[in-house]
């Protein structure tokens, strides 16, 4: 056993901080001297203090044999895995690399369609072939589920040449699937699960929640501490265990993705969020729990919207939810979640961390207050009361088109090959150039490779034009699409 009350990383990092000396090195604003005041009024000084290079003391990323390693051997057995690397480019980065690890070009790797566009950057680089699962949808939430152990098998009776299997656990609502069976399954084929639990870090601390991606079996699992743990935006953790995974392959694919520059403040959080959680994780999440309850309880009371729960009769499609991640349905009031959002923000000073078309998900965390929560059910119970003032009627959206997907070209051939520009109304069957995602969440309608279907057109108009944003298109008015010029 590890002591999990020392922080090498992030004593180094203090040591470094505060001793005199002549950088020669960069960055450029020399511990803070040359920082513009307006800046440094915002943030104060010591953090530029602690803004240090790859300094001898300070190991390498990369290449870590000090105080780098010692935090990430931490890390590992306080997360239950066996063998941990820091992230500084957030989930993102450990995403592609679990698939740089896992596949090259050609290979097929089985995913529910529903992924993060992080993954398909992954599969555009490494030139993998996805399988895409169908996940289920609740049309009365907006939500989608996960992918079954059951329509994962079959996907590995189909095609004898997968390559790896990637997983969404939980949800960005918090939604969780039957992984120890999926685990099960994708062993039994003697393939690596790969797992995306961004927004799961927490699991692993308290038998509440739902059982963390390690604990049921998965080979890799990237987890962005940030999200809901203490370290700052844009730091990330990435797990393995077992012998399915390539770890000299999996160093190289990290080492091509993430920057030759890491900031030393986020990887010292990660050394500090760690050790919080390794020493005080069960009373940190006793108390959130218990936030998160009393947040429950109150918005059942309101008028007018709904909150997400497990439900009595569990499936393998929502086999657990987090009860820290609250979402509300305010349909009832004849809103869109983007509209929620947008009174909730400006006017009643509640911010939430996801709106969609029929609800809005909330984030409680470890630093949320008691009276967070309070503002939260305030904000709601003023909006529910200001109903009768509004005349808007929500809106009927068809289907989301990600459950008629089909795939003509490998996102990378796609990518790469010759495309044109053309009215957006005049693409029907056509085949994406480029990925085309709202945001939020991030979860791509359209991707290269991918035939434009009617209905994703469709789709897109009508979430943007209730407030969502368009991004990794280069027409964000979706006037224009671009799509490849060898099939159209």
């Amino acid at each position: 056993m590890l002591d999990q009350t020392k922080t090498p990383l992030l004593d180094t990092l203090k040591t470094l901080a505060n001793r005199p000396h002549a950088a020669f090195y960069a960055p450029g604003h020399k511990r803070g001297n040359g920082i513009n005041l307006l800046l440094q009024n915002v943030l104060g000084s010591q953090v530029f203090k602690a803004d240090l290079p790859e300094l001898p003391e300070l190991d390498n990323l990369f290449a870590p044999e000090g105080v780098i390693e010692s935090a990430q051997q931490l890390a590992a057995e306080a997360f239950g895995a066996e063998q941990t690397r820091f992230l500084v480019n957030g989930s993102t980065g450990g995403i592609i690399a679990a698939i740089l690890a896992t596949c090259g070009t050609g290979d097929k790797i089985i995913m529910p369609r529903n992924v993060h566009q992080s993954v398909i950057s992954g599969l555009i680089l490494s030139g993998a072939i996805p399988v895409f699962l169908q996940p289920e949808y609740n049309a009365d939430w907006d939500l989608t589920y996960c992918i079954t152990p059951q329509a994962i098998e079959t996907a590995l009776k189909q095609y004898s040449d997968i390559k790896a299997v990637l997983i969404v656990y939980p949800t960005y609502q918090g939604i969780c699937g039957n992984i120890e069976q999926i685990a099960k399954i994708t062993h039994d084929y003697n393939i690596p699960l790969l797992v995306d639990e961004a927004h799961g870090p927490h699991f692993y601390f308290h038998s509440d929640l739902p059982t963390a991606a390690l604990t049921a079996g998965a080979d890799l699992v990237v987890q962005s501490t940030h999200k809901v743990l203490g370290a700052m935006t844009q730091a990330s953790m990435l797990h393995i265990q077992g012998n399915r995974i390539d770890r000299n392959r999996l160093n190289q694919a990290l080492q091509m993705i993430q920057s030759s520059s890491p900031s030393y403040l986020l990887l010292a959080s990660l050394d500090a969020a760690r050790q919080q959680m390794a020493t005080q994780g069960q009373e940190l999440m006793n108390h959130t729990l218990k936030l998160a309850d009393q947040a429950r309880k109150l918005l059942d009371k309101i008028p007018g919207i709904s909150v997400l729960n497990l439900p009595e009769n569990k499936q393998d499609s929502f086999w657990d939810l987090d009860p820290t991640r609250l979402s509300v349905n305010v349909s009832n009031l004849g809103l869109t979640g983007y509209q929620a959002d947008e009174i909730l923000h400006q006017q009643l000073q509640v911010t939430a961390e996801l709106p969609n078309l029929k609800h809005l998900t909330f984030i409680i965390s470890l630093g949320n207050t008691k009276a967070d929560i309070e503002q939260l059910v305030k904000g709601f119970t003023q909006l529910s009361a200001m109903i009768p003032d509004f005349q808007t009627i929500s809106p009927e959206f068809p289907l989301p088109p990600v459950f008629s997907s089909v795939v003509r070209f490998s996102p990378r051939e796609a990518f790469e090959g010759a495309s044109q520009r053309r009215s957006v109304n005049d693409c029907v069957g056509c085949i994406s150039a480029e990925m085309v995602c709202p945001y939020p969440p991030g979860i791509p309608i359209l991707m290269p490779g991918e035939q434009i279907s009617a209905d994703a057109i469709n789709y897109l108009h009508k979430v943007l034009s209730v407030g969502a944003t368009i991004t990794g298109c280069s027409d964000p008015t979706l006037e224009t699409l671009k799509i490849c010029k060898s099939f159209h």
